[in-house]
């Protein structure tokens, strides 16, 4: 699908063969096996490389899975409370977003009122200022609260990890010991 009468021809190890006709381009890559490959076709004269272009799609598919591996999806996950939710069960909700704060994953707090309910946000926002104040060791506000409807939400997302502290290896404990006796004996 090589449109251009002249190719500039790159071999396998990237080093540059020269200008030359797409036919004798051809030629060169059949000899050696290998495929004729188009990376710049807007350049002038058009860059075509020498590459097996089946090992080229299966290194290119083999680093994608490996970046996909690396990624960890963050979910939105959902808690909803009531304004008149007792001790106990605020507690127990407490504990849930916080193992799903822990897990990386984004917290939505949702209060949701009921008929007369809806005449005093105030306690809604009391609520939410608790459920902050609990977990702001592991969280931070992501979305400011707002209300739509009879419900009020709040979005909490997991703080950045800190700088964990360098584990001491073996060798280094070997080097330690070492030195210390190294100490003792002068």
């Amino acid at each position: 699908m090589i449109r251009g009468k002249e190719v500039r021809l790159v071999g396998e190890k990237g080093e540059q063969l020269g200008v030359m006709p797409l036919y004798q381009a051809r030629e060169v890559a059949e000899r050696f096996s290998l495929d004729l490959v188009e990376v710049a076709p807007t350049a002038v004269p058009p860059v075509c490389r020498l590459m097996d272009y089946g090992k080229f799609k299966y290194t290119q598919t083999k680093k994608e899975r490996e970046a996909r591996k690396g990624q960890k999806m963050s979910l939105l996950r959902e808690i909803r409370l009531r304004p008149k939710i007792g001790e106990h069960d605020f507690d127990a909700k407490a504990r849930t977003a916080r193992k799903l704060l822990g897990e990386g994953d984004k917290v939505k707090v949702t209060i949701m009122f009921r008929g007369r309910e809806n005449t005093h946000p105030e306690l809604g926002l009391k609520l939410i200022e608790r459920m902050k104040e609990t977990m702001k060791d592991i969280s931070v506000l992501e979305k400011e609260p707002t209300r739509e409807g009879a419900r009020l939400h709040v979005i909490l997302a997991p703080q950045a990890p800190k700088n964990k502290p360098t584990e001491i290896t073996k060798a280094e404990i070997a080097e330690e010991e070492v030195g210390i006796l190294q100490d003792a004996k002068a």
